[in-house]
């Protein structure tokens, strides 16, 4: 069984900077092929799987939800559920599997998740929980982690959160990532949840003064690296999600912002032609329709001009049979001609 502290040189960089900064869980976004792109902007940061059900690794196909390729590490495991022995179970699999971590969901707070007894609603019963947490760390050796939200529904007191952490943590979890933001179980739609719940990372600062041994991560509306930086000031971890997977290009300036590495000399072309690799080899070994891939890296030229016009190309279901070299091809060249013709590029051209 592997190690967290010796799992790679990724994972010792990060135990001796004390600091974490990772890719949340999204449903629908951070599988596989999403957190390899993710590992080509950056060899630090610690990336997580998609919430995984104990259910669907109980009565389903084990390898499809927990194959994984070896560049991701560090790469943590997101599981669901709510029973000790089915999530002992699971945390046992991914262990096996090669993960790093194993983390808990109590911040999800979809009405399905909220019908199988799981994810913040969980929150509402600490004990529960850290039933949940032993059962895991008594059949594993790496980190099993919580992630949370401040409160549920309208209870917006500290004591709620402080509670739930401290009884958590007499079971033995270490690691918190707090999104800070309630979760309204009923009226919201998972969106909603993420936006209309007002943000107060002050509950997640005094979580860190009344527990300094536990390691606080904190997620959660940050979307710059100036943001980042404040959070480590003050935190031990941050968490990004949306902004991540939307605009990845940031990923490839965290390795030297944050952990002191030395510039990579990535460029976007560079990374798009591994991606290419990438899906012709998936194609081989696993039959994987190269728009399933390429869905995860539309972010990429964010912001640039002809952006538009490359995500069209690579968006373009019509071209499923062509090889992915030969969209990169169409896509650059449909990238050109809309740069060329932008309002940018004009004014450029005069100067």
């Amino acid at each position: 069984m592997r190690n967290y502290g010796l799992m790679s040189d990724n994972t010792e960089l990060l135990k001796h900077t004390g600091k974490i900064l990772s890719v949340a869980p999204m449903m629908d976004w951070t599988d596989r092929h999403c957190r390899y792109f993710h590992r080509l902007l950056s060899r630090r940061a610690l990336l997580y799987t998609e919430m995984v059900t104990t259910g669907a690794l109980i009565h389903g196909d084990v390898a499809r939800h927990l194959h994984f390729n070896t560049e991701e590490h560090p790469v943590a495991l997101q599981l669901g559920g709510s029973e000790p022995a089915d999530l002992a179970h699971c945390a046992k699999l991914g262990a096996q599997w090669g993960y790093d971590e194993i983390n808990l969901n109590c911040g999800c707070p979809s009405e399905r998740v909220q019908r199988g007894a799981f994810g913040a609603c969980l929150m509402a019963e600490p004990q529960l929980v850290a039933d949940c947490v032993k059962a895991m760390l008594d059949v594993v050796t790496v980190p099993v982690t919580v992630k949370h939200r401040i409160g549920i529904d309208r209870t917006e007191s500290y004591g709620f959160v402080r509670d739930f952490v401290g009884a958590v943590s007499q079971a033995g979890c270490q690691m918190f990532i707090v999104h800070a933001r309630n979760a309204w179980l009923k009226g919201l739609s998972p969106k909603e949840n993420r936006d209309v719940p007002p943000l107060r990372y002050e509950l997640v600062y005094r979580l860190k003064r009344e527990f300094p041994r536990l390691t606080i991560a904190i997620n959660g509306g940050i979307t710059t690296t100036g943001q980042v930086a404040g959070q480590l000031q003050r935190l031990d971890g941050v968490m990004v999600g949306r902004e991540a997977y939307h605009n990845p290009w940031w990923l490839a300036s965290w390795d030297t912002d944050f952990f002191g590495a030395g510039p990579s000399g990535l460029t976007r072309d560079a990374v798009e032609a591994q991606m290419v690799d990438y899906m012709a080899r998936e194609a081989v070994a696993h039959g994987t329709p190269w728009p399933c891939i390429a869905r995860h890296m539309l972010g990429l030229r964010h912001g640039l001009p002809g952006a538009r016009r490359w995500r069209q190309v690579w968006s373009d279901h019509k071209l499923k049979a062509l090889h992915p070299r030969d969209v990169m091809a169409l896509a650059h060249s449909s990238a050109n001609e809309g740069a060329s013709s932008s309002p940018q590029a004009v004014v450029m051209a005069d100067v």
